[in-house]
């Protein structure tokens, strides 16, 4: 997987953060290699939610993309838990049929799922479910 391509909407299968074209799970990496304690405690602020590789693997597998629109709404779905107090959430989003298992404290979502892998699933250890 190349992780520097750059971000186009009609062609988007990985969620980019927007300010570098960066895939957003290898953030954290250029930000400590580049910039001051400010810059990269803002930049992650900026950036919102971040994928880790088993999310990327799952949405790849998948054939699931997101475009901006949707990652608007799962950081709003992120951040409206994090007001509640969830530290573990399940993100529905329902107009594509997606669930998300995010890491609200790291704001990193864990896995992914589509409508097929989520039939007779059961959700363990989350403390709330955010529906988009």
């Amino acid at each position: 997987m190349n992780d520097n391509g750059a971000y186009r909407l009609q062609q988007s299968v990985f969620p980019v953060n927007q300010l570098t074209g960066n895939l957003i799970h290898n953030q954290k990496k250029q930000v400590k290699n580049n910039t001051s304690p400010f810059e990269q405690v803002l930049f992650q602020e900026l950036a919102g939610v971040k994928f880790s590789q088993h999310a990327m693997h799952r949405l790849q597998t998948g054939n699931i993309q997101l475009g901006q629109a949707d990652l608007r709404k799962l950081n709003d779905a992120v951040e409206k838990a994090a007001q509640k107090g969830a530290k573990e959430s399940l993100i529905l989003m329902s107009h594509n049929n997606l669930a998300l298992l995010v890491s609200v404290k790291n704001k990193t979502v864990i896995t992914a799922m589509d409508g097929d892998r989520m039939k007779d699933n059961v959700f363990t250890n989350i403390d709330s479910a955010v529906i988009v």
